[in-house]
């Protein structure tokens, strides 16, 4: 159980073992050396990857008059100001994806309890809050992805489906290690992480070697 193996090979175990009649995830687990307690160690971020994770994403975009009619035109699902506020507050959240412009954050922040606890509320570190709103929907459904550390210093996210081809799911989980690992303090900077594994959603997990890509 305690072998680490290449993250190549890592892959055709873990798509060989997703037998569920279903599309299943790949999931990649990283657990930094971190502790989350600390302001300064709560590692969170966006990174795009290459070939997507395969997920139909849904957007909601907090915005008004042109940035508004611009969001609807590049394709967000879901466009609103005060009223999706007050939507959002009583319990709406059928988005997977939060975007709002500048203006819209005095407003928003009443809906901070809400969005907060499920990682959407749009903040400008993490290219969320936006006046360019056509390039951050396209990024949104193209393939980028938010993450946090969790409890424990654990980061998980989908890198793509298991019909994807390997190469794709490499260059996914390459990029995600690298965001992840690059938005620790910078005391942290050329150290390991703890732990990296792979799994399907109805698989095993697979304990990858940080040494073997």
């Amino acid at each position: 159980a305690s072998r680490r193996t290449h993250l190549d090979d890592a892959l055709r175990l873990v798509r060989a073992c997703a037998s569920a009649r279903f599309a299943e995830s790949i999931d990649l687990a990283i657990r930094l050396n971190v502790d989350t307690k600390r302001s300064d160690e709560r590692v969170r971020g966006t990174v795009l990857l290459p070939h997507g994770t395969g997920r139909t994403v849904r957007v909601a975009v907090f915005a008004r008059g042109d940035l508004a009619d611009a969001a609807r035109a590049a394709g967000a699902d879901i466009v609103g100001a005060e009223d999706l506020v007050d939507e959002v507050i009583k319990g709406r959240l059928d988005f997977s994806r939060c975007l709002a412009t500048p203006d819209m954050m005095p407003t928003l922040a009443k809906a901070a309890r809400a969005l907060g606890p499920k990682g959407l509320m749009p903040n400008p570190k993490r290219g969320t809050v936006v006046t360019d709103v056509a390039e951050a929907i396209a990024r949104a459904k193209g393939g980028e992805i938010e993450f946090r550390a969790q409890k424990e210093g654990l980061v998980h996210a989908a890198i793509g489906r298991v019909h994807f081809p390997p190469e794709h799911l490499r260059e996914n989980a390459l990029q995600l290690l690298d965001g992840v690992l690059a938005a620790r303090p910078q005391r942290f900077r050329g150290k390991p992480p703890l732990s990296i594994h792979l799994c399907s959603t109805m698989g095993p997990g697979v304990a990858v070697d940080h040494r073997l890509w």
